[in-house]
């Protein structure tokens, strides 16, 4: 995969998926524009910054993107578990403007510059709950199939332009934003007993899949939801 002088997008990349993605993007040689609320310590020199909240305003992107747009990466997402009787209205709406609007915003902010590049790939992140019944996942499944149906609309719309849109879908990863999931060794059993791999996953699982995406070695493929889950979503490895 080679990444030499692209330009890439990154919302969401002060931590977790979104820090690990673009720092290897950095290191293999492509120009990373990194959006988030803040600036990471852990970030590579070379990467340039725009401060910003997607629950505010994306208008400031378009200033900040080059003329051309080689990959666009959406990392931006929350973890909202509640039983569904304590789900409020503002849950499902918050939801899906942190999820939902703040990506398409953004995208439409970036989709000139998208457009600029010969062959330009789209990847957002979706979850295993989107399509695996989960309880007390309601609003953030909500959201998460939101964002399918928004890609696959897109990379029909998108496909005369040359531009790819697809999604990975994680099961648990051990990020900052799952903290309280793996806060102890007891929940980390769990967690990983409970994917047929035995393990639960991590920010380098995820962030290689979608730079296999941003590559040119994925050119043919367009319009897919990639699980990335261990196998939970599809495997039944007990009787």
């Amino acid at each position: 995969m080679k990444f030499k002088d692209k330009n890439i997008l990154v919302v969401g990349a002060s931590s977790g998926i979104g820090l690990d993605l673009v720092n290897f993007l950095s290191l293999e040689g492509a120009n990373v524009y990194a959006v988030s609320r803040n600036r990471s310590t852990l970030w590579h020199d070379s990467i340039k910054y725009l401060e910003m909240d997607v629950l505010d305003s994306s208008s400031a992107l378009a200033s900040f993107l080059p003329n051309e747009l080689d990959g666009f990466v959406y990392c931006v997402g929350n973890i909202n578990l509640k039983p569904f009787s304590r789900l409020s209205e503002n849950d499902f709406v918050d939801d899906f403007k942190l999820n939902v609007v703040g990506a398409a915003s953004c995208i439409q902010q970036s989709l000139k510059s998208l457009k600029n590049s010969s062959a330009a790939s789209i990847v957002l992140i979706s979850s295993v709950a989107a399509r695996t019944g989960m309880g007390f996942h309601a609003s953030i499944a909500a959201s998460k199939a939101a964002i399918e149906g928004l890609a696959v609309s897109l990379a029909a719309e998108f496909s005369a332009n040359q531009i790819r849109v697809n999604v990975v879908a994680p099961s648990l990863t051990d990020t900052p934003l799952a903290s309280k999931l793996l806060n102890s060794p007891e929940k980390m059993e769990a967690s990983a007993k409970r994917h047929p791999l035995g393990k639960y996953g991590t920010a380098k699982d995820i962030s290689s899949a979608i730079a296999f995406l941003l590559s040119e070695d994925s050119g043919w493929i367009t319009g897919q939801i990639i699980p990335v889950n261990g196998g939970l979503g599809n495997l039944k490895t007990t009787f």
